[in-house]
């Protein structure tokens, strides 16, 4: 573990206890609106990060904080992620399904230096259920060493979200996958789409959006239970390189499987 893995899940859970739950299904009218249209931003969003960011200064003052409602509000927070120490927040991932009154939906924290992934949290407010990773140390659910594994089924489960796709792609990828995975929903968040392709619930999952917040923890987990995460193309997914789209799977074997039907 994380030498700061208690205090940082202590914290958690005390924004989730304090903050978080008290509002869930309980949101007011006022309490969110769009940030762009269909991309939700709440009370909730804001107060999380707010006291995340404050209380992991007081753990490690030289860490610079970037969360994700900073970064709507300033985008150049981002751009020195590969300069020294980070942390990167996601105060309230899933927050669609939040305001609609049902999980998932989870809290993240990543550690990076430099640019590299350190270690991550992914707190599941309404379960507690925790993952926590630490880069060469392995990956861990509830206290306990974890190792990705296959789903069942005769197909592996590849989570895509075809909907936010063009309908000629749409259609292409359905062509290209019929016979070869079995298209299955995504959770509307990486806080829980992570956990799947490791408990192997999922074997692959397709992201068309990268933002480090959505990634710096999940992606460390992923590699750490012995999974890979590259962009579409094969190059490695950084916190310090922009790019757009990733596959994600349970094993570096099934990514290539999910890259050679998908894209080649």
């Amino acid at each position: 573990m994380h030498p700061l893995y208690r205090p940082v899940l202590d914290l958690m859970h005390r924004v989730a206890r304090d903050i978080m739950m008290p509002r869930f299904r309980n949101l007011a009218a006022h309490e969110y609106g769009e940030k762009t249209p269909g991309d939700f931003v709440t009370v909730v969003d804001r107060e999380s990060e707010a006291l995340l960011g404050e209380e992991l200064a007081r753990l490690l003052p030289e860490a610079r904080i970037i969360g994700e409602e900073a970064a709507a509000a300033d985008p150049a927070i981002v751009d020195r992620v590969g300069e020294g120490v980070a942390w990167i927040i996601d105060p309230l991932d899933g927050t669609n399904n939040f305001t609609e009154g049902k999980s998932p939906f989870a809290i993240m924290i990543g550690l990076s230096v430099d640019g590299a992934r350190e270690a991550g949290w992914i707190l599941d407010p309404v379960s507690g259920r925790i993952v926590h990773a630490l880069r060469c140390s392995g990956c861990y659910i509830n206290g306990a060493q974890v190792r990705a594994k296959r789903s069942d089924g005769a197909l592996p489960k590849a989570a895509i979200a075809t909907y936010f796709m063009p309908p000629d792609r749409q259609a292409d990828v359905r062509r290209r996958a019929e016979g070869k995975l079995e298209i299955v929903d995504i959770p509307r968040c990486a806080g829980e789409q992570y956990p799947r392709l490791i408990l192997g619930r999922n074997d692959i999952a397709l992201f068309e959006r990268t933002h480090i917040w959505d990634h710096a923890a999940g992606a460390l987990m992923l590699e750490e239970a012995g999974g890979k995460i590259a962009r579409n193309d094969g190059a490695d997914y950084r916190l310090d390189v922009p790019g757009t789209g990733a596959i994600a799977a349970n094993s570096p074997e099934m990514w290539e499987l999910a890259k050679a039907v998908l894209f080649d």
